[in-house]
This record gives C-alpha cells, structure tokens and sequence, in this order.
C-alpha cells in the first residue's frame, strides 16, 4: 500500500523537475576579461546558481591567459543580454558612441584597488614623473586611475609621464614597453612573485571608481520581464559571491578551473586581492560623479552621472534581507 501512496507522489515529483528544466529562460551573458572581479559570476555558473533562479546561462569567455583555462568563447558574443565588466570603459564607449548605451546595476569594485609597478631598481611613485606608465587603454579601468594619480601627485598626464597603452601586461614590463605599470590581480601577483617593486597598492587612496559589474542597456531594462531576469540573475551572482568570501577552497578551484590558475601561491594571491571587492555590490554613485571631474571628454557634460547606474536593484535586495541572508547561508 505505502508503495503505491508513494509512486504518484514520485512521479510527480520527477515531471515537476523535468518541466523546470525545459522552462528555463535562456539568457546571453559576456564576461570581458577575465580578472577576479569576474570570478563571483564564475562561481555562480559552475554551481549552478543560475539554473537555481530560472535561468539558462549562455557563458562568453575572452581567450585565458594561464594554460588549463577552459575556453567558451570564440567570436564575440553578439548582443549579450548582461555585460560584465567596468562602468568606466562603458562610459567612455557611450562618449565614443561604440556599442549600445549601457547602465551599471551592480558593482563588485566601488574603489580602484589595483598596484602600480615598477620596473627592479624603482623605490617609489615620485620616479613615475618623466617616465613611461603603461596602461591597458585610456578608456579602460587603468585609464581612471592614471587620472587619479595625475590628480593625486599634481602632475598632467601626457605631459609630467608618458602614458604607454597595451602595456598593462607584466609581460610587457619585462620587455620593456613601460618604465611602470597599472597592474591588475593577475600581473600583480605575477610581479610581486619575480620580486618587482610596488610603488603604490591604491587601494589606500579610497579613491571611489565605477569598477567591474553588471551592465545592462537602456532599452533592454525598460521591459518588465528583462527586470525580473536582471534580478535573478544578481541573485545568483550574489550566492557566487558569498561563495567567494566564504570557502576559500571552492572559489580557488573554480579559478583553476575557469581561469587556469593552478599555481596555489599565484592564486591565492590574486584571492586576497578578490577580498577587497564590495560585499554589497551597490552601484558606486561617487565613481560616476568622479568621471565628471577628472578630466575625460567634454561630450561626457551632455550626460548626468545617474544616467549610467540604477541603484534600485540592490537597495531592493537589500531591504528585503537578501543580501544579508546569503552571506549567512551560501557556504
């Protein structure tokens, strides 16, 4: 009798879950590089976050940059629904009037955090001034921060240090191509490693940035059910994220997996460096408003800085005890 109670009961069961499985929604997703600010995103895919939210994750990778990474890219994906990388280099694309108008949802860096360094024999910034800076590219990331030290140390940019772009690479400090450089997680730790001097960790600037997130474009966001997907989406990004400050152990092997990072030392040096992003991932506000005065493009003057961000996205995860329920419970 108990058997035949419990077989519906089953069967039910096992076409429910079948039926979950067919309606997920698919959803196109880019990762633009592939630095640690990346890696909560990474974490969320390999467990299965997304899926847990209804969501049928399409993953575009760039090629990897360590041996063993696996490779999901190809051609670049064309139209991604979320677009996961700096609110800095969407700016300035929007200036330029390449690809669509984006704005930020959510920012894993809300301060610049990377290390500048110089080549063996260097001791501090002030030997920057009169020498070559290498950087990834003016519109990038490095390219706030080579304004900001501009700003910090009084100098002018291009004419105080010469700026050197495609040379954010510790491959490209060891041939050559920059007296210093801005340097990420991954070719800080590379450096650091072969005994290159830091001459500036500037994350003891508290200098705010409109760092790595999650961007979304204008129209796209407008439709109701693009909002609901968004928001499942953050949610499983912010489980991967609790994972990442959590469990050491399983985020290091996700980096080995998605990143190639199999050399524990390098690794866990690029961890530490992961720990500095934001908990809370609220679109850094500042970081946009700091765009307006630091010297990018007058065109920027025809945008107002909340043109680029939406802040009710996490204000409402975080009012419903979301975010401060995942911390407590995704191990």
């Amino acid at each position: 009798m108990r058997k035949q109670t419990y077989l519906p009961a089953i069967l039910f069961l096992l076409v429910a879950l079948a039926h979950a499985q067919q309606t997920l929604t698919p959803l196109k997703v880019e990762l633009v590089t592939r630095a640690v600010s990346k890696t909560p995103v990474l974490i969320a895919y390999d467990k299965g976050f997304y899926k847990k939210y209804g969501l049928d994750v399409k993953l575009w990778l760039p090629p990897g940059e360590f041996p063993g990474a696996i490779e999901m890219g190809g051609q670049k994906m064309d139209n991604p629904d979320i677009s996961v990388d700096g609110g800095v280099p969407m700016v300035t694309a929007i200036l330029a009037n390449r690809g669509p108008k984006r704005l930020q949802i959510a920012t894993t860096d809300c301060t610049i955090r990377f290390n500048i360094v110089g080549q063996k024999g260097m001791k501090n910034l002030e030997e920057i001034k009169g020498k070559r800076l290498g950087i990834s590219n003016d519109g990038a990331m490095t390219g706030f921060i080579y304004r900001a030290l501009g700003k910090r140390m009084g100098w002018v940019p291009r004419k105080d240090f010469t700026v050197v772009e495609r040379a954010q690479r510790f491959d490209d400090l060891k041939a050559g191509k920059a007296d210093a450089f801005i340097a990420d997680d991954r070719y800080m730790a590379q450096a650091k490693a072969e005994g290159y001097p830091v001459l500036a960790d500037t994350s003891t600037w508290k200098q705010p940035i409109a760092g790595n997130g999650v961007r979304v474009e204008w129209n796209w966001i407008k439709d109701p059910k693009n909002r609901d997907l968004a928001m499942r989406f953050l949610k499983a990004t912010f489980e991967g994220m609790a994972i990442y400050y959590n469990n050491r152990e399983d985020t290091l092997r996700v980096m080995a997996k998605y990143h190639g990072m199999t050399d524990r030392k390098l690794a866990n040096s690029v961890y530490e460096e992961g720990l500095k992003m934001s908990r809370d991932m609220f679109p850094c506000v500042q970081g946009f408003k700091d765009m307006f005065t630091i010297g990018y493009p007058p065109e920027i003057q025809k945008y107002k800085p909340s043109d680029f961000y939406d802040e009710s996205f996490v204000t409402e995860l975080k009012k419903s005890g979301f975010i401060d329920n995942v911390y407590k419970t995704v191990k």
